[in-house]
């Protein structure tokens, strides 16, 4: 597996790619994009694709009668031509299938786009289980395939600044990581995320367990600690979620509830070292609290970095999927190699798998 800090290298220029390849796309001819699903409870980031100029979207395929039938009236899905899995998979010069079915056939679905020689968008979580994970990280990579995973901060701001400091040392040797990600999930989505043992940490922790791994690194041992805090007759739901996971010199913790309210304001991430401290709240809108032993500043640039406290807002609002698009494109292209290796992401996996009991 590739170290934490050459997988920090990798992705430490982020911060500042995103706007040269938005630069280079009205340059180049779009790249074929198909939608495999609707049903994946982040499948409207399609219009992501559609506005950009790196992607010219193809189509669409629904294999669920009821959800076909339910995306034929959307206002997003009906846009576009609506496609079997053969015609969609056989679309000339097609580069791309983003994958975004439930959660149940998004391996079936990954594993048939490999076989026909696509690149894929995975949504995540990557399934239940790590063994038809493992085997389809491992066929894309014998024919040279990205599977880019839909886990939606990698190219948050506040993120990528992150790992620009990580990168540059300036936190110190990183001894704690925590984590939070909630919110109130209705009575009809609690059914449909109950068909899964792993409940909120599955559906939800799955986000900042890819931060928490990108900062640290595969764990060595992670111990969960499920718990159901809500009874409802029929409802097993595993609502109240936290896991710590174990380093040689570090300890991280993240937590995922299905229950708090306003919980999207109180979703952060925090990364201590012994030289400084990086805290994003809220993760969808994010602003920084940033505490530095010295007055830090990279070479690139005039902005400093002082001392003590200090609060970094981002000018441009965050829009999720806009980043992950514009990298896989880059990626396809050939202009820069996948910052987010199957290494990293078979980590990522197989620690949720552990955080969530499952």
């Amino acid at each position: 597996m590739a170290s934490r800090r050459q997988f920090i290298a990798a992705v430490g220029t982020l911060p500042f790619a995103a706007s040269g390849i938005a630069r280079a796309a009205a340059e180049k001819p779009p790249l074929r994009y198909l939608q495999i699903g609707t049903g994946h409870a982040h499948a409207n980031k399609l219009e992501a694709y559609a506005k950009s100029g790196d992607w010219e979207v193809v189509g669409i395929v629904e294999e669920d009668p009821g959800l076909l039938e339910a995306a034929k009236k959307s206002p997003l899905y009906s846009r576009f031509r609506f496609l079997s899995l053969e015609e969609g998979l056989k679309t000339p010069d097609l580069k791309v299938v983003g994958v975004e079915t439930e959660v149940r056939d998004l391996l079936k679905y990954a594993r048939l786009a490999v076989e026909a020689g696509c690149h894929v968008h995975l949504d995540k979580p990557a399934g239940a289980s790590m063994a038809d994970y493992r085997a389809l990280m491992k066929l894309a990579d014998e024919k040279q395939l990205v599977v880019q995973m839909g886990f939606m901060y990698r190219f948050n701001p506040a993120v990528q600044l992150l790992q620009r400091m990580l990168q540059a040392g300036w936190l110190g040797e990183v001894f704690e990581t925590h984590a939070v990600m909630s919110k109130v999930i209705p009575q009809r989505d609690r059914e449909t995320l109950d068909e899964f043992p792993g409940g909120t940490m599955f559906e939800l922790g799955c986000h900042i367990i890819d931060l928490t791994v990108s900062v640290l690194g595969k764990p060595d041992r992670v111990v969960p600690f499920p718990r159901r805090s809500l009874d409802s007759p029929g409802d097993t739901l595993m609502d109240n979620m936290l896991a710590v996971l174990e380093y040689p010199k570090a300890t991280a913790t993240v937590r995922t509830t299905g229950l708090e309210v306003e919980g999207f304001s109180r979703r952060h991430f925090t990364v201590c070292g012994t030289e400084g401290t990086f805290h994003i709240q809220p993760l969808d809108r994010p602003v920084v609290t940033l505490s530095l032993s010295q007055e830090r500043r990279f070479g690139d640039g005039d902005r400093v970095f002082p001392k003590g406290t200090s609060e970094i807002t981002f000018d441009t609002p965050y829009e999720r999927y806009v980043g992950d698009a514009a990298d896989l494109a880059a990626i396809v292209r050939g202009e820069k190699k996948n910052p987010y290796p199957s290494e990293h992401d078979l980590a990522v996996q197989e620690t949720v798998l552990a955080a969530s009991a499952m």
